[in-house]
């Protein structure tokens, strides 16, 4: 199985709002809005445009990925980081590493674009294999309610969270709510 991994153009957005759509829709911990968070954060200042990537099969979006800019603050100061959410691939192609193809990619993009750590919230048992340590452990906390084993962040340069501590702070989109505007 050939994967062709990209980043996303703007005539993609429609079928990566159905691609995000569909990997969620039977996940029991979605409320559904991951598509419409990936619309919001496009139109944001979060927004990495190279860092929302795409992979295809046969020429059909199967799986996206998007990192957005956060920062960890603690008092006055801040450590600028990234906020993995949401990966997503279509359920007939899960299982196969194109998640993890995606997620390795991201790391070297974002990487290479000069950031040197990310944050997110997911599955326990899942991000540890891609080097995620629990966000506690460093002293970070979220502005929600997010279980020890499940909150995550991983230093993509050597002890870039070193001495970083404090509140991740998403961009508000992250907090809104939306029912429309599919795939603009």
């Amino acid at each position: 199985m050939e994967i062709f991994i990209r980043k996303e153009k703007a005539t993609d957005h429609h079928a990566v709002f159905d691609v995000i759509a569909k990997a969620f829709k039977e996940e029991a911990l979605s409320d559904q809005q991951e598509p419409y968070l990936v619309e919001r954060l496009r139109r944001s200042k979060a927004f990495i445009p190279e860092l929302s990537i795409v992979a295809l099969f046969e020429e059909k979006i199967i799986a996206h990925i998007l990192l957005s800019k956060i920062i960890i603050k603690q008092g006055n100061k801040t450590h600028i980081s990234l906020a993995l959410a949401p990966v997503s691939v279509l359920p007939q192609y899960q299982s196969m590493g194109i998640g993890s193809r995606l997620i390795k990619e991201a790391h070297i993009k974002a990487k290479a674009l000069g950031y040197t750590s990310i944050v997110l919230v997911g599955h326990a048992a899942y991000y540890p294999r891609f080097g995620y340590l629990q966000a506690a452990s460093f002293g970070i906390r979220f502005p929600f309610e997010v279980p020890i084993e499940n909150g995550f962040v991983k230093e993509l340069v050597k002890d870039a969270l070193q001495g970083v501590s404090g509140m991740v702070e998403y961009p508000k989109e992250f907090f809104q709510r939306s029912e429309g505007s599919k795939g603009k």
